[in-house]
């Protein structure tokens, strides 16, 4: 097969493996492409964890078919037997001749596929449109690297970085092509949180509308004093939601639990608080449940609390072309007084929408070298 072409075929692997984004938690996204004689053959991605790896859908859809072929994967094939048996052996009995991979697995149970494969006498090529998967599979990288969820912050301002005029009226700041970008980011997220003051002014669903899903991110609140109540929309079945409150604070009465566990829903109490949530701890319980890709929506204090504390992976701030002068704005929780000592964050891509919206994707720099370290 001409290496030329590999680069076309990974763009595809990696198209395959962006449709398992939202469900595959907390494995990676994998998609992979069967190729022989210059064409694509059988394709798979991994679609949830446990159910089997893309290869292994590909290997099974090709089936005689795929000895001598080429095989395109974004991710190393694993090594391992987790809940499904290593990749490795399948593509070795099913007669693949050359395997191409985007990266390596940072994981180091599942590592040590090239090996395996190169032992086996498969021709190997690592690191085509390694930055592209890299980049997709960001949230994992961290994950794997550091135990801890990878969060991403999405906030609509003014030019004058307001989130909402004094009285808090903020809809809509940016316009519908904006919004509706913003679900596409919702799709792929495992869980989405806001604070307690949100939820009571806005009475947001934060479910996944206006593009196609298959899936609903887990909706967490922060809700020290336990102020939730029946009627929001937060509460109905469409999603499952978390609620986080300080259980030396507040306490459940009858009717919240029945209305919780009627919909599928959890309270988890934290205990010891003080003045607020410690949301390291929250982050941490929500990894241990294998939910690493967190997005906050909605809030100025608690998107200006996880920046204050270090805790924002990536920013998608969509800015619109207006100004309201006095407001409400991100970054109240903390006031640094010398530039050299700012929050700086590296732009990735700049979007512009057909109205003037414009979306910078931020990144925080220590996290953004340590996935591609």
């Amino acid at each position: 097969m001409p290496e030329k072409n590999d680069e076309y075929f990974m763009k595809r692997a990696l198209a395959l493996a962006r449709k398992g984004e939202g469900t595959t938690s907390p494995n990676p996204h994998v998609g992979a492409v069967i190729v022989k004689n210059g064409k694509i053959i059988s394709t798979g991605y991994h679609r949830r964890a446990g159910e089997p790896h893309a290869e292994a859908i590909a290997i099974e859809k090709a089936g005689s078919r795929a000895r001598g072929a080429a095989l395109y994967v974004n991710l190393e094939p694993c090594n391992h037997y987790g809940r499904t048996p290593p990749c490795t052996e399948k593509i070795i009995r099913a007669g693949i001749r050359r395997v191409v991979i985007g990266m390596r697995d940072p994981n180091p149970v599942a590592s040590g596929g090239v090996e395996r494969l190169k032992k086996a006498g498969i021709e190997v090529k690592t690191g085509v449109l390694e930055r592209e998967a890299k980049m997709l599979n960001r949230h994992f990288i961290h994950w794997i690297k550091t135990g801890n969820p990878w969060i991403s912050i999405k906030v609509a301002l003014t030019i004058d970085g307001c989130m909402a005029t004094l009285t808090g009226d903020s809809k809509w700041i940016t316009g519908e092509e904006a919004r509706k970008d913003t679900h596409r980011w919702r799709k792929g997220l495992d869980a989405i949180m806001v604070g307690i003051n949100t939820v009571l002014k806005d009475d947001p669903r934060l479910t996944v509308r206006y593009v196609k899903s298959n899936h609903q991110p887990v909706r967490v609140i922060i809700d020290p004093d336990l102020r939730i109540h029946a009627g929001l929309k937060i509460l109905d079945s469409s999603a499952k939601t978390k609620i986080f409150y300080c259980g030396n604070r507040s306490k459940p009465d009858q009717s919240l639990l029945n209305l919780v566990k009627q919909n599928g829903h959890e309270l988890i109490e934290i205990n010891n608080c003080r003045d607020k949530i410690n949301l390291r701890e929250v982050f941490s319980i929500l990894a241990e449940e294998g939910i690493i890709k967190i997005g906050i929506e909605g809030g100025a204090f608690l998107a200006s609390k996880v920046i204050e504390d270090d805790l924002a992976s990536e920013l998608l701030i969509y800015f619109a072309p207006a100004m309201l002068g006095d407001c409400l704005k991100i970054g109240s929780t903390f006031s640094i007084g010398e530039m050299k000592k700012a929050k700086r964050f590296i732009t990735e891509k700049v979007k512009r929408f057909t109205n003037g919206d414009v979306k910078l994707h931020l990144f925080h720099p220590e996290i953004l070298r340590e996935v591609f370290s």
